[in-house]
């Protein structure tokens, strides 16, 4: 977690303002809804060292054990870490960088038609690696499924709100919707909401879904939405010209392009990559660089 810095003039609760440049800054007036400023993208990524990592790092286990979405949170997380322009957001017409990383992601309390999802939200600690981060998500959805019901957290407001009567719902909605213009919503509504997270994450392989497309909130701070596909074999052709079979996933990411430009998307994803080939990576404590040379 970054060094916590006083607040200035400008700043939000959540977030320090940047002072960007002109043609950024323009666009957050000219372009002011996050569902405008889409930008889309799908890869595939070679997860061959991956699940040889994973055989050994779970030899010998019987519960607990590491999985691909663990890796992919944790790997995201290193991103953010060593690429602070990711973790930015617009709102209110002005630039902001995050005071924190924080992944969210949305789980079925069962897998079952009909089962309530729950809204999990992730803040990971300076020193966390994937063993703290697996520990954290596996306990955190744990205790989620002991009920069929939302029992706290953003998961109960919600349900309050939906309860009341329309027009009360909709005006309340219209205060929610000024407030976090300004940056003004109170912590009881926006703390553990995916729509405030840095990446909120959909990990359609644990359904046997591709990865696909998925639209970005106009309501919120959130830059990032990632899909998760599911693992599967594709031929690669490899760097000497070969063709190999290998594991791959799919992923699609739709990003808020005000944040940064596309050079800096595409070194991001390079890296994102260069963890994936060296899942060693995941080991390291957050706050300790890959050495990634770009």
């Amino acid at each position: 977690m970054a060094e916590e810095k006083k607040r200035r003039r400008g700043d939000r609760r959540d977030g320090r303002r940047v002072d960007a440049p002109g043609l950024q800054t323009v666009m957050t007036a000219l372009l002011p809804k996050r569902t405008e400023c889409e930008v889309f993208l799908h890869d595939t990524i070679d997860a061959t060292a991956l699940m040889k990592y994973l055989e050994e790092k779970n030899a010998g286990r019987t519960e607990g054990k590491v999985t691909i979405f663990h890796c992919v949170v944790t790997g995201l997380a290193r991103m953010l870490r060593e690429r602070p322009l990711m973790n930015r957001f617009i709102q209110g017409y002005r630039i902001y960088e995050r005071n924190e990383i924080s992944l969210s992601f949305v789980a079925k309390r069962r897998f079952a038609d009909g089962a309530e999802e729950a809204l999990m939200y992730l803040v990971p600690g300076d020193d966390d690696s994937i063993s703290e981060i697996s520990a954290k998500i596996i306990g955190d959805v744990k205790e989620m499924r002991k009920s069929e019901h939302a029992t706290g957290g953003v998961d109960e407001l919600l349900d309050k709100f939906a309860a009341l009567p329309r027009l009360l719902l909709a005006g309340s909605v219209r205060l929610i919707r000024y407030l976090d213009f300004w940056g003004l919503n109170p912590s009881f509504i926006t703390d553990g909401d995916p729509n405030y997270s840095s990446i909120l994450i959909s990990n359609l392989g644990s359904i046997r879904c591709p990865a696909v497309y998925h639209h970005l909130n106009n309501y919120g701070t959130n830059s990032i939405m990632v899909t998760i596909g599911t693992l599967h074999k594709e031929e690669i052709l490899m760097e000497d010209g070969h063709r190999e079979i290998r594991d791959v996933i799919d992923i699609g990411a739709t990003l808020d392009e005000r944040i940064a430009d596309g050079f800096y998307f595409a070194r991001s994803l390079r890296l994102i990559h260069h963890i994936f080939e060296n899942p060693e990576l995941l080991e390291r404590p957050l706050s300790e660089p890959s050495g990634f040379s770009y």
